[in-house]
């Protein structure tokens, strides 16, 4: 199998590395400390995010470069949430993998020239204002991908 791509239309340009895996839990709390007791890891980014229904962490060693993978901690706000949904359906783990993307609209047309599906028509607010989008799972090999494009 060939490693090359010449002459394929792919942005790969655009992938800049694996941003993060979704965990869902059903406590926030006892989530972050289990990884600061056992892996001496910090929680870089917290926050609430209503539209999707999440109080969210971005946790990962202390001493962190800007491209290191992180593990993001997904607790549900309510019932209702797509979080609790698959927590009643799946248990706790893995929801999603994210990759990180600099420029999120030449991502979704290549994608979608290629006839995947994403979620949603246009890319929504997620982490810190990053514009996200997600590749439908039954297009991915069964996995949960988002793409995202932090703030510049």
């Amino acid at each position: 199998m060939s490693n090359d791509i010449s002459g394929i239309d792919i942005p790969h340009e655009y992938v800049v590395c694996l941003d993060h895996v979704g965990i869902a839990v059903p406590d926030f709390d006892a989530a972050v400390e289990f990884y600061r007791s056992a892996f001496g890891w910090v929680n870089h980014h917290d926050e609430v995010n209503e539209e999707q229904g999440v109080h969210e962490a971005m946790i990962g060693p202390k001493n962190m470069s800007a491209t290191d993978g992180m593990i993001q901690l997904l607790a549900p706000l309510n019932e209702q949430s797509t979080i609790a949904k698959f927590i009643d359906k799946k248990g706790p783990g893995l929801q999603q993998m994210c990759l990180r993307t600099n420029n999120m609209d030449a991502l979704c047309e290549h994608l979608r020239s290629q006839g995947v599906r994403l979620l949603y028509d246009a890319p929504k607010q997620g982490t810190g204002g990053a514009r996200i989008n997600f590749v439908h799972p039954k297009d991915a090999g069964g996995v949960l991908l988002e793409l995202t494009e932090p703030v510049k």
